[in-house]
């Protein structure tokens, strides 16, 4: 780069010299070819200018005249027409001028819209025509033709199908365009749908058993039996699977338990027989199916009036529920029966044919069973039936089919508000025919409490030489009605009528037909059992030649 130094005003003087021209020339010439290029520039400008000028100023204008050759534009980039007034700004969500003209035009006389009935129409099948939702706030587009689409047409319906906790997911349509005919409804927001809140609550339930053992003392009186005493031991959530692993658990109460199972042992010794029996009974066997499984053995020995009678045998039986009322049975048993101290030698106890003789006898059976249960109580029902029917067929000493069948049937005919008070009536038969070949301790035979009231025990039958024989048929019935006395239900009265008859063959005589009508008295003591103490008194009125009539029944029990 060259430096210029300004002449000084000495030098200034020197300017005609030769030797100053001489050195000061070239600096000279180089500002004016400096001077000449910008003032070629500014020519250049000054011409160019000119002449725009010119071209404006040929064209005719006036003030506020718009020149027809121009195009002008909207803010969106759309031709507009010239001297047109800007457009009123537009408020969201309210409709412009237009639009609202547009509305005011439409007539929607005899429409109500809120009032139609979609009788026999699937709400969820109607689609507005060309809309869309969103799971998130929509975006907004900046020019007509918008298309909305965050997820696949096939995952959003109108109305919302998806419904959940509150927070998971909203569904809002896209902005409505007014006047379009793409609303549904025609309305002049665009609305915003949020599905319902569905409260949801985990449940934990907290289960623990409840006092399933029991072991009782009791005693009973009655006039069938006498005197006998009672020790239970009963579990009904037994497991036999769960030995002891330590004197703790077996004292604990924790050995022997879990299992749904069912486990009785009984020890009945008394007067006049004396009972002993180990009960194991699996309602659901293998846990799951509804098939029951039972096992039991006994040792029963009874003084009757005419011989004693020893029995020590036990049974196997499976069971399925076909409803919870109604189930079938099959099961295999056996016993050996001792008969000694005979009283009075017949032919039927005698060691010749068709006699039992003194000694044992050995007795095997196969029998099916159908039960059909719907009382609402098993001790003392006021609804419902019991129905069971059982055939036996018995082998090994003696060989002879067995057939029995036994109904009772409940009515309730009145009850207090609360349930108390019931008045009930109740009817019951028991219809047993058995083979020609029975032995006469396998005999039907009937009177005293639990048959026909108003005759001693087995005082109502067949007799052979004086000797109760009882017989291959028999049909029992009573008729009871039973009411309440005090306003706590512990004294109760019944009405009853029991009649039927025990034949050495299958057939019905008038003159051996018995009939008891009589009165009775239930007194329920809660602490001295469940089964309340009954006193029966019973009065024949038909009845066979040999029978031994007993107008005092009764029946008293303690079980703690």
């Amino acid at each position: 780069m060259k430096r210029f130094l300004l002449p000084t005003a000495s030098a200034t003087t020197q300017t005609h010299s030769p030797m100053a021209e001489t050195k000061t020339s070239p600096d000279k010439r180089n500002r004016r070819a400096s001077i000449q290029r910008f003032s070629m520039v500014g020519w250049i400008a000054l011409t160019w200018a000119s002449a725009g000028q010119a071209q404006y100023s040929t064209q005719p204008y006036q003030q506020g005249q718009v020149n027809p050759n121009q195009a002008y534009q909207d803010q969106y980039g759309q031709p507009v027409q010239p001297n047109t007034p800007p457009p009123p700004p537009v408020i969201q969500g309210q409709p412009t001028a237009a639009q609202t003209q547009q509305y005011q035009a439409q007539q929607f006389q005899g429409q109500q819209y809120q009032a139609q009935q979609y009788q026999g129409q699937q709400y969820q099948a109607q689609q507005p025509p060309n809309q869309q939702y969103f799971s998130s706030p929509a975006p907004q587009p900046t020019t007509p033709n918008r298309v909305f689409a965050t997820q696949p047409p096939s995952e959003v319906t109108f109305p919302p199908t998806r419904f959940g906790p509150r927070g998971e997911r909203t569904i809002v349509p896209g902005p409505a365009s007014i006047g379009a005919g793409n609303t549904f409804p025609p309305i002049g927001t665009d609305p915003v749908f949020t599905t319902p809140n569905v409260r949801v609550a985990d449940l934990i339930v907290n289960g623990f058993p409840a006092r399933t053992g029991r072991i009782m003392f009791g005693g009973a009186v009655n006039s069938d039996a006498g005197v006998t005493g009672q020790v239970t031991i009963d579990e009904r959530n037994f497991d036999i699977s769960r030995w002891p692993r330590s004197f703790r658990d077996l004292f604990s109460g924790t050995a022997f338990r879990g299992a749904g199972q069912t486990f009785r042992a009984e020890a009945a010794p008394g007067s006049d027989f004396d009972r002993y029996s180990l009960q194991f009974a699996d309602p659901n066997l293998f846990g799951y199916l509804p098939i029951s499984f039972s096992v039991s053995g006994f040792l029963y020995d009874r003084r009757f009036r005419d011989w004693d009678e020893n029995r020590l045998g036990g049974r196997l039986a499976l069971g399925y529920r076909i409803t919870p009322d109604l189930s079938v049975s099959a099961g295999i048993s056996g016993q050996r029966v001792r008969v000694d101290n005979i009283r009075v030698p017949i032919a039927e106890l005698s060691d010749g044919p068709g006699g039992i003789g003194d000694g044992d006898n050995g007795i095997y059976s196969a029998s099916l069973g159908l039960t059909h249960n719907t009382r609402d109580s098993p001790i003392q029902p006021s609804q419902g039936h019991f129905m069971q029917l059982t055939f036996e067929q018995a082998f090994g000493d003696f060989d002879y089919p067995r057939l029995e069948f036994e109904y009772r049937k409940y009515w309730l005919l009145a009850s207090r508000a609360d349930n108390s008070g019931k008045q009930t009536l109740s009817y019951s038969t028991q219809l047993g025919i058995s083979g020609n070949e029975t032995p006469i301790y396998e005999h039907f035979f009937a009177g005293g409490y639990a048959t026909l009231r108003g005759f001693d025990f087995r005082g109502a039958g067949p007799v052979i030489s004086g000797v109760e024989a009882g017989g291959e048929f028999q049909w029992l019935n009573s008729v009871e009605y039973m009411f309440p006395i005090t306003a706590d239900d512990a004294f109760r009265g019944v009405l009853f009528c029991d009649f039927g008859t025990v034949e050495e063959q299958v057939e019905l005589e008038s003159e051996s037909f018995r009939v008891a009508p009589g009165f009775g008295l239930r007194v329920a003591i809660p602490a001295l059992g469940p089964a309340p103490l009954a006193f029966d008194f019973a009065y024949p009125v038909n009845d066979a030649p040999t029978d031994d009539r007993r107008v005092f029944s009764f029946y008293m029990s303690l079980v703690r």
